[in-house]
């Protein structure tokens, strides 16, 4: 076999096994792969003091909550839904609330309502970002 044939094909299998590693990601393992946080512990705050710890201090609040579960209480600004239920909770910031994704077969809450939610803390954007959210009180 010519080097050019062996570059060729080893650049190829390379191709298709990146191809099956992204499929199996995409299809399989993100779909089976999440965390239960109904089983974990989480770390009660208020929307208000939450976005405060990240307005003060970004990166000590990334070590504090990025990636944990939290239980946050607040009062519910807005309410969204497309797959999923999306809630904005209110802080005492204007320019920066709390912005939560419920994991599905949550029961869709009211705008106004006062809430505690448990959910992973993904860090924040312009709002604090939280994902895998399950209503604990409303």
């Amino acid at each position: 076999m010519t080097k050019t044939k062996k570059i060729l094909l080893t650049v190829f299998a390379l191709l298709l096994l990146s191809a099956v590693g992204i499929w199996y990601y995409v299809f399989v393992y993100s779909k089976t792969n999440h965390r239960d946080v109904t089983k974990e512990r989480g770390i009660e705050i208020t929307a208000t003091q939450l976005v405060q710890d990240y307005a003060a201090n970004e990166e000590a609040a990334n070590k504090k909550y990025l990636d944990k579960a939290i239980q946050v209480t607040g009062e519910i600004s807005e309410v969204k839904q497309d797959s999923l239920i999306n809630l904005t909770l209110k802080s005492a910031d204007a320019l920066t609330n709390i912005y939560c994704t419920l994991k599905p077969n949550q029961p869709k809450p009211d705008s106004g309502a006062v809430v505690t939610i448990k959910a992973i803390c993904t860090g924040k954007l312009t709002d604090v970002v939280l994902n895998e959210g399950i209503i604990i009180k409303k």
